[in-house]
């Protein structure tokens, strides 16, 4: 059998939806082919305990870097709320302070920051820091959902020329070391360079850098939003706007071989003919059904660097700083045991073989933002979620171990650097399911790897990229200047492998679909 459209779509991640959505907006006779037996990839919402009302994005969990333009562009129904506090980060020397970012009392967050670090400046040099990062997003921000800009066009428009090369030509440690005073504060600004990236303060290939600043410029701003009903909300709107706009989404559709030329092979033997094939898969995965080539190694290919804990707690744990409520403390981004020298140090151990001790986390708690995801007997009764992402635990440390008891290793070392800032066991603070289990899960890169399909359990499908062109860079193809090129003409990347992607955004999505109407029309 076969069927032929304008546009096949391989995976049906939120970013393939949203290539789809645009497309059939655009009356192009679109399929997208999802393995599984649902669509959204990591972006999804699900009931991880059985007889427990709970909801949780069992994989990726906030959003940052979604245009505005995709959500009027499609007419997406997302209620992405802001949360008040930034971050609270417990001094691992003495969990008994720390320091507090609120973002509507500036002087609570400086008192925080005198009462943990003893310095009278340290609070102003942080804020001069991140307001000096403002810019630098409101520049860069707007270009990703446009053809790729050239670096020194996008050079020129920046007034703080020296923030531009200090980021683009040398490590980021140097950056927080000129701009910050204490390795604590240091350490806050390093974790955005670190989430699902494998790197350390002074690492001279820069991915770090590359990581820190697609943190920072989302929005326009760097604010991190919740998705009000969790991220499952986030791939339903896309898609929803896919089949309301006529695109056909297949699932259980499981994609063996892509030949180049245009026509994609089912496992049951069916063939797809398009004009042009979207690969919403990594790069990686792309090269293998398109040349059956063995899956790349750590050394040659992507690879993850993340564990990520999902909890219910039928209440939040108490502190050893009693100056901060736990409900300001996890509302935010709770960082642990993340000094600039703690995450340099999990690093070297890593690179070294060994699980990082204490290993470094942060913490979030979407259910004080959100209470919608727990069922209203939960939110009675004081329940609320937590989740951990772990750092500087590359997918190589899995070699050799089986999944349970690779991810039996990390929820132990994870749990054990939590415990050491706060006032109780986190144990005593887990919600019990119907059975007699506790309400906690793992997912750590082999999880992500077996259960959707990203190479080396790699958030990113592979190295981020700067989101602008190289000077010297070839950009005559429509693929090229939308950064969703591959070997092939006929086939266009529009997951998080394309230039512009990561996170969840719909940026690869949106720039593929731009490039095939150029290329269909």
């Amino acid at each position: 059998m076969s069927a032929h459209y304008d546009v096949v779509i391989v995976g049906g991640g939120h970013n393939a939806l949203t290539a789809a959505a645009y497309l059939a907006q655009a009356r192009k006779r679109v399929v997208v082919l999802e393995r599984q037996d649902r669509v959204g990839g990591a972006a999804v919402s699900e009931q991880p305990w059985a007889g427990v009302d709970a909801r949780l994005s069992r994989y990726s969990y906030l959003v940052s870097l979604l245009p505005r333009t995709i959500i009027d562009d499609l007419d997406l129904r997302l209620d992405l709320r802001r949360r008040r506090y930034s971050s609270y980060t417990p001094d691992p020397a003495d969990p008994s302070r720390g320091i507090l970012v609120d973002n509507a009392d500036a002087a609570a967050t400086t008192a925080s920051f005198i009462r943990t670090t003893g310095d009278l400046r340290e609070a102003e040099r942080f804020e001069t820091f991140t307001d000096r990062l403002l810019p630098l997003a409101a520049t860069v921000f707007p270009s990703v959902t446009a053809p790729l800009r050239r670096a020194s066009e996008m050079r020129a428009d920046m007034a703080d020329t020296a923030l531009w090369d200090a980021l683009t030509t040398r490590p980021l440690g140097d950056l927080l070391r000129e701009g910050l005073g204490t390795d604590i504060a240091r350490g806050i600004a390093l974790t955005d360079g670190l989430i699902g990236t494998f790197s350390w303060a002074d690492d001279p290939s820069l991915r770090q850098n590359r990581c820190f600043l697609y943190h920072v410029i989302g929005g326009g701003t760097g604010d991190w939003d919740v998705p009000v009903g969790g991220m499952g909300r986030v791939s339903a709107a896309l898609e929803n706007a896919a089949r309301r706009a006529g695109a056909e989404v297949r699932v259980n559709a499981t994609v063996t071989a892509i030949d180049p030329s245009g026509t994609v092979t089912l496992r049951t033997g069916e063939q797809i003919t398009a004009r042009l094939v979207l690969s919403g898969v990594g790069p990686s995965v792309l090269d293998r059904l398109i040349s059956a080539a063995p899956a790349p190694n750590a050394d040659t290919g992507p690879e993850g660097a993340q564990l990520k804990v999902n909890m219910l707690l039928s209440r939040l744990p108490r502190l050893r700083d009693t100056t901060v409520s736990p409900e300001a403390a996890f509302a935010g981004t709770f960082h642990v045991n993340e000094t600039m020298t703690q995450l340099d140090d999990a690093y070297a151990a890593a690179v070294a073989g060994g699980i990082p001790q204490p290993l470094p986390a942060e913490i979030y708690c979407h259910s004080l933002t959100d209470p919608s995801i727990l069922g209203p007997a939960l939110q009675q009764s004081g329940a609320q979620t937590l989740t951990l992402f772990g750092l500087q635990v590359p997918h190589r440390l899995a070699a050799g171990v089986t999944s349970a008891d690779y991810r039996s290793t990390l929820v132990d070392a994870a749990t054990r650097s939590l415990d050491a800032v706060l006032a109780e066991p986190l144990a005593d603070c887990l919600f019990i399911a119907p059975d007699g289990s506790p309400c906690i899960e793992a997912r750590t890169t082999t999880d992500l790897e077996e259960s959707l399909g990203m190479t080396a359990g790699d958030i990113f499908h592979g190295p981020l990229s700067w989101p602008w062109a190289g000077d010297d860079e070839p950009l005559e193809s429509a693929a090229e200047r939308w950064g969703v090129a591959t070997a092939h003409e006929r086939v266009l990347l529009c997951g998080s492998g394309a230039r512009r992607g990561g996170a969840v955004s719909g940026i690869g999505g949106h720039n593929a679909a731009m490039a095939a109407l150029e290329l269909l029309d």
